[in-house]
């Protein structure tokens, strides 16, 4: 992602209601995917004094510094010149939509909302929201009628945590953009990296795949998770949200692959990230409140940043994923006040109870994956939903992939006979993330005002031989070719 931490305004900060951290970037100053991390750990009041001398409990975190190869920052640099600012970004509702926006009724089709009862009836889309929906509803003059009679309309599947638009091909680096160096990023969004081109995008989205939460990764705080839909010529086209999510890597007590160190030193390892974490937010609401207090601390956007998540100001996608871990991160974000969700959770299912007791929602990765470790039961990632979902705990299901993200209703039914209902499994790809996360306003479930993703199907999107007919993507209709089908095509139709 392209780092925006090096810009400094000559200013004092301006209050972080008004902020939009995407709407601050100086192409001038914009560094590249490798660029420049910070200028420092010290910042200048308005009166020219430190602001450690002006408020004592400021700790600012001290950063690396990245070192350019030279001609290969400069290229990146340049390249970089190209990138706009994404202005407004906490307003943004649907992106830069294409003007000719049409009106469409998709009649005739079963309709499940996921907010009522089934029923046959008609959608009516304008200027990319749901304006009508019901079994009476009057098609528009100017409408164009899509005919979906004998088949169904759903809301367009979400995946809750995915790469897409980050990651190409996972072992050519040039084409993966989803880790930035350095351990604390809050102020990078993935939206800045997202390739709108991505051959993974179509095939996502053929299989039903609307919007998706592109998130990064890497080091503690790996940034800003974005809200997308699954379709336009740019970035901006595409945005829902820029910044939905922080995304926080709770530090871990489990060895790393090759890790031979004993407890005591892993303890003691864990417990330096964590006060390191700390550090962290504690100086993000200092910043906040000198900024408050009008105390003309110069502006910092990292740590105004990190501010956001303050007080359950910003979600908090909070990656877990060992019993102990989830644990330790459960704990220490209520301690915190944070609004977050665990991110993983792959043994989230041993301490359900818990979860379900403090009302802490799970995003769970691929069920259709191996168990964790060679004691665990072989159907383990089959069956922690449903036992998840028994014990009361809310759970949605994310890929955390790009090439696999088309796969998201199966990893829903995955868990569908090892105990988890066929209707919370399809909630779970359709309406529980937008819940968790705040924006069940925008997405989500097929209601009146909502963004218009809906995908009309000749059967139930969790069997894998459904196909999905008609897709459409805040409001736009899509055509479901992709590379998969290019080339099924292009072989089936080979000389014999």
């Amino acid at each position: 992602m392209r780092s925006t931490s090096d810009l400094r305004t000559s200013g004092t900060a301006a209050p972080l209601a008004a902020t939009s951290l995407a709407g601050t970037v100086d192409p001038a100053g914009a560094a590249g995917s490798v660029g420049a991390v910070g200028n420092g750990n010290r910042h200048t009041v308005a009166d020219g004094t430190s602001a450690r001398a002006s408020f004592r409990d400021f700790a600012r975190p001290a950063r690396g510094r990245r070192v350019f190869a030279s001609v290969l920052g400069s290229l990146l640099a340049t390249a970089a010149l190209r990138i706009t600012a994404v202005a407004g970004a906490a307003a943004i509702t649907l992106g830069a939509a294409p003007a000719a926006a049409q009106t469409y009724a998709i009649r005739g089709g079963t309709v499940h909302t996921l907010a009522a009862e089934p029923f046959t009836g008609t959608v009516v889309v304008r200027d990319g929201l749901i304006t009508a929906v019901g079994p009476d509803v009057e098609t528009p003059t100017d409408a164009e009628v899509v005919d979906a009679a004998g088949r169904h309309v759903y809301p367009g599947l979400f995946d809750a945590v995915s790469r897409l638009g980050l990651i190409e091909i996972g072992a050519v680096s040039v084409t993966n953009d989803a880790r930035e160096q350095g351990g604390f990023n809050p102020h990078l969004q993935a939206a800045t990296a997202i390739h709108p081109a991505s051959e993974h995008i179509p095939v996502a989205r053929a299989n039903g795949i609307a919007a998706t939460l592109s998130v990064p990764q890497g080091g503690t705080i790996a940034g800003q998770a974005s809200l997308v839909g699954l379709d336009g010529w740019t970035v901006e086209e595409m945005l829902i949200d820029p910044g939905a999510a922080m995304v926080v890597n709770y530090p871990s007590l489990a060895p790393g692959f090759g890790d031979r160190a004993d407890w005591s030193d892993r303890q003691e390892r864990y417990e330096e990230a964590v006060a390191r974490l700390d550090e962290w937010l504690d100086a993000a609401r200092d910043y906040h409140r000198a900024v408050e207090a009008g105390a003309g601390v110069r502006r910092d956007l990292e740590l105004e940043a990190a501010a956001k998540i303050l007080d359950g100001g910003l979600p908090v996608l909070l990656a877990a994923n060992g019993e102990r871990d989830i644990r330790n991160a459960v704990e220490w974000a209520r301690g915190r006040g944070l609004d977050f969700v665990i991110a993983g959770g792959r043994e989230a299912w041993k301490i359900a109870d818990r979860l379900a007791e403090h009302d802490v929602p799970v995003i769970l990765g691929p069920t259709q994956s191996m168990p964790a470790g060679p004691d665990e039961a072989y159907d383990e990632a089959y069956a922690n939903p449903g036992r998840l979902h028994a014990a009361g705990v809310r759970i949605a299901f994310g890929t955390f992939n790009s090439s696999d993200s088309r796969t998201l209703p199966y990893e829903a039914a995955q868990a569908v006979p090892y105990g988890l209902a066929r209707e919370a499994a399809l909630a779970a790809i359709t309406k529980n993330a937008p819940e968790m996360l705040g924006f069940d306003d925008r997405l989500g479930t097929i209601r009146e005002g909502l963004i218009a993703n809906l995908i009309v199907t000749d059967g139930d999107p969790l069997a894998i031989r459904t196909r999905v007919t008609e897709l459409f993507i805040l409001g736009r209709r899509v055509s479901t070719d992709n590379r998969h089908r290019s080339l099924y095509e292009r072989y089936r139709a080979r000389p014999r």
